[in-house]
């Protein structure tokens, strides 16, 4: 697999880092996840639970091993270094400054590691006037703007159904980490990524950005081509309270859909401004998915070429044959269900391993890796700066 060989010391917890460090782990990488000696990986304890099991831990640490240990104990620390020696990644998500206080920051491990790649993600950076501000994926989506461009029907900002700072953070990130060890063959140096969430967010709205930019004026959404205000571009409710989404905006497809519907009269509002101009369409749109199921309407549209699509549940999407098919939904022995890789290679795919470490079930291991005797172990165990499985 394309990163057999690789090495990565993931210090991270919750969504960013352990995603992008699963992402890695798919494609051949060996994680060492650095877990606290008591309650471990947070997300262990989050959400709902298959045979004692959260599915959140579940989706975003499989195939990684854990070392269990105390980061306030001097002889972890050690432990840390060590590993670093012979990682070629770290990965780290604590709020600016924590790392280098636990003593496991980038100039600290960079020392024992020059060759280290080490990617630091938070919330708005590691300077600027909001460096130190608590803060989770709702409130850095409020204050990168996307919140303000996320309406519910009722024109109040909704939450959106996407962790979108946590997401993209994650795979700048691993782009980012891509990137360096790329140019670390060249120079044989490692390098720092001081990884953003709030600027991630900023940086996926290019196409949202034009009233902002050239006018300085926050957008419509009720006017705006792509978020909502065209007429080809919407969501639309059926007659069985369930929904429909249109989601193309070309003027072939209109010409399409116009002609099916009966309407091909209404195919110049079509080429109208977004907004506005395009009420007659909407509302002949809205009227008329209003006649029909969900169901309906698919089997209506199948086989035309028109941007439909039923608005899917979660369970529909697990459920979906084409999904299964691209084994973007794999389910493993236990008959559990996961998230399968996108990142689809024709010559050496990813492969997920489904098996999921215990608090410290790979600390034993880890430690006599890096040259520590069994004795040496033992006093880590006993002192409380490991946990053993």
């Amino acid at each position: 697999m394309k990163l057999d060989g690789i090495r990565v010391l993931d210090l991270s917890r919750f969504l960013p880092g352990p995603m992008l460090t699963q992402f890695m782990a798919d494609h051949g990488a060996e994680v060492v996840k650095i877990e606290s000696i008591d309650e471990g990986e947070p997300t262990r304890a989050v959400g709902e639970m298959r045979d004692g099991v959260s599915v959140f831990f579940a989706n975003t640490n499989r195939g990684k091993k854990s070392l269990a240990l105390d980061l306030k104990k001097t002889a972890a620390l050690e432990v840390v270094m060590r590993l670093a020696e012979t990682a070629d990644v770290a990965v780290e998500a604590f709020r600016p400054g924590v790392a280098d206080r636990l003593g496991v920051g980038y100039r600290q491990i960079a020392v024992r590691a020059p060759h280290i790649v080490y990617a630091s993600i938070s919330a708005f950076g590691q300077n600027g006037p909001y460096r130190d501000v608590a803060t989770h994926d709702l409130a850095i989506e409020a204050m990168a703007g996307n919140l303000s461009i996320t309406r519910g029907r009722d024109g109040a900002p909704a939450i959106p159904g996407l962790a979108a700072a946590d997401m993209l953070s994650s795979m700048m990130a691993l782009s980012g980490v891509l990137m360096a060890l790329l140019r670390r063959k060249d120079t044989g140096r490692g390098d720092y990524l001081d990884i953003s969430m709030a600027e991630c967010v900023v940086a996926s709205m290019p196409n949202n950005m034009g009233a902002a930019m050239a006018e300085r004026r926050q957008p419509d959404t009720t006017q705006s081509r792509s978020l909502g205000g065209n007429a080809l571009y919407a969501l639309y409710e059926t007659q069985d309270a369930k929904w429909i989404a249109l989601g193309g905006q070309e003027l072939k497809f209109a010409v399409t859909l116009l002609t099916l519907m009966g309407r091909p009269d209404l195919i110049e509002a079509s080429k109208l401004p977004p907004g506005h101009a395009q009420d007659e369409l909407r509302a002949f749109l809205r009227q008329k998915f209003s006649t029909r199921t969900q169901g309906d309407w698919a089997a209506f549209f199948k086989g035309h070429d028109v941007p439909f699509a039923p608005v899917r549940t979660l369970p529909e999407t697990l459920d979906d044959p084409h999904f299964r098919h691209r084994n973007l939904i794999v389910t493993d022995a236990r008959g559990w269900d996961h998230i399968g890789n996108p990142i689809t290679f024709a010559d050496e795919p990813g492969h997920a391993r489904f098996d999921l470490p215990a608090i410290g079930q790979h600390s034993r291991e880890i430690l006599q890796r890096v040259g520590y005797s069994d004795a040496e172990i033992a006093q880590l165990a006993k002192d409380g700066a490991v946990r053993l499985d």
